[in-house]
């Protein structure tokens, strides 16, 4: 069972940021999901020090308010400094993961905080936390949470998708309609917030931004239906997330390490594929 729990808690993550990654990836700004996990680490160090607990629920309030503010800086940056979003993000996320060291450095000299585990995440060790759910059937908690969150996304989505999907693709007709730009973008951007806060607890920062990244944009390659796009970048995921763990359990490595590997790895023969057929394509028609 503890291959079930591993493969289905990085399953659960595989879809959450494919949905929201695939938003990011149309509008050119899948590196946010990197600055908001890595500035989270000022509001986990205060939600420690205040609470003196390195319980869930606080330290996941403290990584989602940091989350927000980071999206508020980045956002700020770009509308009135009129800074380009890669410079905006790599400022807002620099900056807050510096405070974060700075306060860890100064007063966290005692703090049981595994800043190796917001890199990596803790998947190997999901099964330890098992909590019954109905009919007494056992899953870990951060399956249970991120469970959640999949269905909140998922509904909102379905719920918002007119609104994402005019603002990604066309927000200057968007604005011109009245439909609001502004909070369509922190719609968004709370989605994000939400999945990155929630899954680097179990997977890590890096594979949180290798799924953000990954399955979406292997999904960009086959397909040219943003629908179609969501549903492939979610079932790429998943498809990863059990090819990473098998691949890491037959090398004896990190599950995330691997799972990323396998991430870049199919997205390099997607990519190779399509460049070819799309060459015979070109060919043809001339």
């Amino acid at each position: 069972m503890n291959d079930f729990y591993i493969i289905f808690t990085a399953s659960l993550v595989a879809v959450n940021c494919a949905l929201m990654g695939s938003f990011l990836v149309m509008r050119k700004m899948v590196m946010i999901g990197d600055a908001i996990s890595h500035a989270v680490l000022p509001g986990i160090f205060i939600a420690y020090y205040v609470s003196g607990s390195t319980a869930s629920l606080p330290i996941l309030v403290g990584a989602a308010l940091s989350g927000i503010v980071a999206t508020i800086m980045i956002e700020w940056f770009t509308q009135k400094a009129r800074l380009q979003s890669d410079a905006a993000i790599g400022i807002s996320y620099t900056l807050l993961f510096s405070i974060g060291i700075v306060l860890i450095s100064k007063y966290g000299a005692n703090a049981d905080l595994d800043q190796q585990c917001v890199l990596y995440g803790e998947i190997e060790y999901v099964s330890l936390w098992l909590k019954p759910i109905i009919g007494g059937f056992m899953l870990p908690q951060q399956a249970i949470t991120l469970g959640i969150v999949s269905i909140v996304l998922i509904v909102a989505v379905i719920v918002g998708y007119r609104g994402l999907f005019i603002t990604t693709f066309d927000p200057n007709y968007a604005l011109s309609t009245g439909v609001f730009v502004t909070f369509w973008h922190y719609f968004l951007m709370s989605g994000v917030s939400l999945t990155t806060v929630v899954s680097f607890e179990s997977v890590g920062a890096i594979l949180v931004v290798a799924f953000l990244s990954g399955p979406p944009a292997i999904a960009y390659l086959l397909t040219e239906d943003f629908k179609k796009m969501l549903v492939l970048a979610c079932v790429t995921g998943i498809g990863c997330s059990v090819g990473g763990y098998y691949f890491a359990k037959w090398l004896d490595v990190s599950i995330a390490g691997s799972i990323s590997a396998v991430i870049g790895l199919v997205f390099t023969m997607v990519f190779f594929i399509t460049s070819v057929q799309k060459s015979k394509a070109d060919v043809i028609s001339t």
